[in-house]
């Protein structure tokens, strides 16, 4: 090879092997402190669009998991609810058994069916979470909650509900109508345990003909009877009320679990396509640091060369 002070090739080729080796050092350098092998669209655009949008989704899917946790925990408050009302029911009825035993004074027995009257309007009225009560008949006949988000082929998302059904739960709807709580005045056998709007209640907020604004103080012994067969009546359908809610818990635990998995799905799915495997890179990374010492090396011997021409001169 004719050596030239003006071309070193030598040197022109150790330095172009030394940049390719740098350019390969800082990929991999960037790979292992991002932990990503495709963290901008130049590394891989295909990949790059689709995890970027599965990103987005996934953080979906976490909005979806909060609004499910927000709805188990409306239901699950509701199911307390319904828990206390039971227990309150009973104690009426356990009242109403006493009331029929000869000498027994039916307003003494009254004063208690008042103070479980009462109970009964503030744990139906406070089973609230986040102001949704699904035991006061503000929802309605059905509560919705957001239960899935979805893409199609075409891209288009869409946001899924999960419809509650209460239709069956709603206790203390005003007028006594419609309500677990509320029968009808001909139930009770007569006017005797009518009572008033006033009667345990917010005066005025409960007609006659509901549970809550019943008065057996001059309720005849026929009347006791009927009303402790009415009383048996809205236990039942007291009971129904919690097991529609412990269907629609599960349902929601059932979503949760699919929501939790589907996410989990889509998060490893995106890590196959963008993370780096960390061991190829730790390797990949010695290789390329000795590959660069070497090229180093290299183009120090061919800048020698040139030095070499000196002595030819005598220099």
């Amino acid at each position: 090879m004719a050596s030239s002070i003006l071309t070193n090739s030598s040197a022109m080729t150790a330095l172009q092997n030394l940049s390719a080796t740098q350019k390969a050092l800082n990929t991999t350098q960037s790979q292992i402190s991002s932990g990503l092998k495709v963290s901008t669209a130049s590394d891989n655009a295909a990949y790059w669009s689709i995890s970027s949008t599965l990103k987005s989704d996934t953080g979906a899917l976490s909005s979806v998991s909060d609004a499910l946790n927000l709805g188990s925990s409306v239901v699950s408050t509701a199911t307390a609810a319904i828990t206390s009302t039971l227990t309150l029911l009973n104690n009426i009825k356990k009242d109403l058994v006493t009331a029929q035993q000869p000498g027994t004074s039916t307003a003494s027995v009254q004063t208690d069916i008042t103070a479980q009257q009462q109970s009964l309007i503030a744990v139906l009225t406070s089973a609230s979470f986040n102001g949704v009560n699904l035991l006061d008949g503000s929802s309605g006949t059905s509560a919705s909650f957001v239960s899935s988000f979805t893409r199609n082929a075409s891209g288009a998302t869409s946001v899924q509900t999960l419809s509650v059904a209460t239709s069956g739960t709603s206790g203390t709807q005003v007028g006594g109508a419609g309500g677990i709580l509320a029968v009808s005045l001909g139930t009770f056998g007569g006017t005797g345990v009518a009572g008033s709007a006033a009667t345990g209640a917010s005066a005025g907020a409960y007609a006659t003909g509901s549970l809550l604004s019943i008065n057996i103080t001059n309720a005849t012994s026929a009347d006791l009877t009927k009303l402790q067969s009415a009383v048996d009546t809205l236990i039942n359908q007291v009971t129904n009320a919690g097991t529609q809610l412990g269907t629609a818990s599960s349902v929601i635990s059932n979503q949760q679990t699919y929501v939790t998995s589907l996410s989990n799905a889509i998060t490893s799915g995106v890590g196959s396509l963008v993370d780096a495997d960390m061991n190829v890179a730790s390797t990949r990374l010695q290789a390329l640091q000795t590959q660069q010492e070497l090229g180093i090396q290299a183009l120090s011997i061919a800048n020698q060369n040139s030095q070499l021409i000196l002595k030819l001169f005598g220099g």
